[in-house]
């Protein structure tokens, strides 16, 4: 069975690939070292392509984990946009579905927020969803009920089309955060890493003057570099985060609305 890196905490990944890395690299200078003199002519080739082979991996699969990144972000700002578009129109709903709905809508931004605030397990995440398909439904509910009074009302038609476009970007943005680099992407690399910090540790024990600081660095360095890719992959933990101001804001000026 293969392993899910996305079930570990980063630092713990960061920790065991550095020593693997290292102990590859061990291996290999322990190699050369055996076989200084006695051949070896086509290493810095074969070192070479190795390191070309990992610089285009981890270029490729920065590419990967940025894309999706800036897809959470625009999902954000695209449900924020949609969520506050749907407030400004409750506001044209006659009474009392208009603070019914206004209500509904504080407490779909507001749950957002909440989710934000800390690392969410997938039964927060389920939670979340199930609530958020309530308040839909209930806003379905005010609208339906405004509607059969009188559909001929203009502001019913624009809250619901609004409504509509709310609920496609919760899907939208559900979409964008499950939405990551594949696991044997990222397995594929740490192996590259270590096949080509073995190959650096041999040509290392080749030289005469045969120093583990360089090779150490490098490596540690390429795990820092596929870390960074992993913490960009993931939005709720690490250093790097989706930015979730535009729902801030969207929350701020709903709760300003007079019902």
């Amino acid at each position: 069975m293969m392993t899910d890196l996305y079930n570990y905490n980063l630092l713990t990944i960061f920790l065991v690939s550095v020593a693997l890395v290292l102990s590859c690299s061990e291996i290999g200078r322990r190699l050369g070292v055996g076989t200084a003199g006695r051949g070896g002519k086509n290493n810095s080739t074969l070192e070479s392509a190795i390191l070309a082979l990992l610089a285009l991996m981890i270029g490729f699969t920065f590419a990967m984990a940025l894309s999706r990144f800036e897809g959470r972000r625009e999902a954000v700002l695209h449900e924020a946009n949609a969520i506050g578009t749907t407030a400004l129109r409750a506001r044209l709903l006659p009474p009392p579905h208009r603070a019914e709905a206004l209500k509904l809508l504080r407490e779909y931004v507001q749950i957002r927020l909440d989710l934000t605030q800390r690392v969410a397990s997938p039964a927060d995440l389920s939670a979340t969803i199930a609530r958020s398909n309530e308040i839909q439904e209930a806003l379905w509910q005010e609208v339906k009920a405004v509607a059969k009074k009188d559909s001929g009302l203009v502001p019913t038609g624009l809250f619901i089309q609004t409504l509509n476009e709310m609920i496609d970007s919760q899907e939208t943005r559900l979409t964008a955060l499950r939405n990551r680099v594949p696991n044997i992407v990222l397995l594929a690399l740490y192996g590259i890493a270590a096949v080509a910090s073995a190959f650096t540790g041999y040509a290392s024990g080749l030289e005469a003057r045969r120093s583990r600081l360089p090779v150490y660095i490098t490596s540690i360095l390429i795990c820092a570099v596929i870390l960074l890719i992993q913490d960009l992959d993931r939005p709720g933990t690490g250093f790097i985060t989706t930015s979730q101001q535009p729902m801030v804001d969207t929350a701020a000026s709903i709760a300003g609305y007079v019902d």
